[in-house]
């Protein structure tokens, strides 16, 4: 019979010394991942869906506030009123503040925006704002991830079918489980040289339908801005498919508004003034006129985006500087205007309210006319402010910073 292996010192010494590297790098591949670095704390339970308010208030006072430099307008999604700011989200209660749920990472947060009841939050990982989480609203559980390349500032507009982050040099565009579906501009490896229609271009803002995306971009020896128009969902994420492009009059225009069948461009420096001109989805011109909006406010804004336009019944509305425009959903013909306020406004307990210096004021969606203000003490605050509404609670965002009103 064969006698048994023993095992000497020097197996020994050898089966402890792979032991001990094996622990090693297991430390140094934890100690780097994206999980060390991570923090996510759940709800306890679900937020519940919040009530929508039954009738305008005739009185706000402030109920809490929460710094929110991530986040363009407020985002309510899932029950939440959703902050972030440094390297972290928050999912707050509306009517208290309290922070229900956090998530947070070693890195810095890009944007934060609410498309499909789920709040995407995008971080910089020193390779530009290329780390993407989609959080639930309601508990902060962690949905769809994806990692792309993109530059060192983006920013976040969705139609609730897709959502595009748009930086200075690339353009994504994500459906609700963070597939992409469209990538314009810079590619770091493209698997098919050439397929870009427009490298090299300068991209300055893009909004979107569910059956076209539209971007504003100035490109390389062109002495004017375009517009080109795509579609959101190609059969090749890779290779994007242009529905339409046009020179547009001059530089420095402003993507206004994207309808069903049109888009409008604020075009800053017409001959008789600032001026929208209205293209149809294949880029030609439908019809063109002149905007009640200030120069000064439109050069005012030269260095920042538009906000994104906001529906209120029939009418489609975009502040610009201090002025409202009022336009028809379908043509992006203008319906009405409204002079100083300071945002594009929200549906509340069905009416059309704008923040003004004054404070929140009704505006009639058919013609414009405006109704009692409700007083708002803002603190000395005069700059812009963008509204949004969980349940009966009314939040402004001011900057960086989200207020709670009620």
């Amino acid at each position: 019979m064969i006698a048994p292996e023993r095992r000497s010192r020097r197996d020994l010494v050898a089966a402890a010394t792979i032991v001990v590297v094996a622990a090693v790098l297991v430390g140094v591949v934890w100690s780097r991942s994206d999980a060390r670095a991570t923090t996510s704390i759940p709800a306890s339970s679900p937020l519940p869906a919040l009530v929508p308010a039954a009738k305008l208030p005739t009185t706000v006072h402030q109920l809490w506030t929460a710094p929110s430099g991530a986040t363009r307008a407020p985002v309510v999604v899932g029950g939440a009123v959703v902050t972030g700011d440094g390297h972290g989200v928050q999912g707050r209660d509306a009517a208290t503040g309290t922070v229900r749920w956090i998530y947070s990472r070693d890195l810095n947060l890009c944007a934060v925006d609410g498309q499909w009841s789920l709040a995407v939050s995008v971080f910089d990982d020193g390779e530009g704002c290329s780390q993407v989480t989609a959080l639930q609203g309601d508990t902060g559980a962690r949905g769809p991830q994806r990692s792309s390349a993109a530059d060192d500032a983006v920013t976040l507009t969705g139609d609730g079918t897709y959502l595009v982050s748009t930086g200075r040099t690339r353009l994504d565009v994500w459906r609700s489980d963070l597939v992409r579906t469209v990538q314009l501009g810079r590619v770091r490896t493209p698997v098919s040289p050439g397929v870009q229609p427009r490298a090299g271009c300068v991209l300055h803002a893009a909004l979107s339908v569910p059956s076209r995306l539209s971007v504003l971009a100035t490109c390389p020896k062109e002495k004017v801005d375009r517009l080109i128009l795509l579609d959101p969902a190609p059969s090749d994420a890779a290779k994007p498919q242009e529905q339409g492009s046009v020179l547009l009059p001059s530089k420095g225009a402003r993507l206004l508004a994207v309808g069903s069948a049109a888009e409008a461009v604020l075009v800053p420096e017409a001959p008789g003034g600032p001026e929208v001109v209205v293209y149809d989805g294949t880029g030609r011109l439908v019809t063109r006129y002149l905007v009640p909006v200030p120069e000064k406010q439109v050069a005012a804004l030269a260095a920042t985006a538009l906000p994104e336009p906001v529906s209120a019944g029939p009418v489609l509305t975009v502040a610009v500087g201090r002025t409202l425009l009022a336009l028809d959903p379908t043509t992006l013909a203008l319906r009405w205007s409204a002079q100083d306020v300071l945002g594009s406004g929200v549906l509340l307990a069905g009416s059309f309210v704008v923040p003004t210096p004054q404070g929140l004021t009704p505006l009639d969606a058919t013609t414009g006319r405006a109704s009692s203000t409700v007083a708002v003490d803002r603190g000395g605050y005069a700059g812009p402010v963008q509204l949004g509404v969980a349940g009966s609670v009314v939040l402004e965002q001011r900057g960086r910073t989200l207020v709670a009103l009620g």
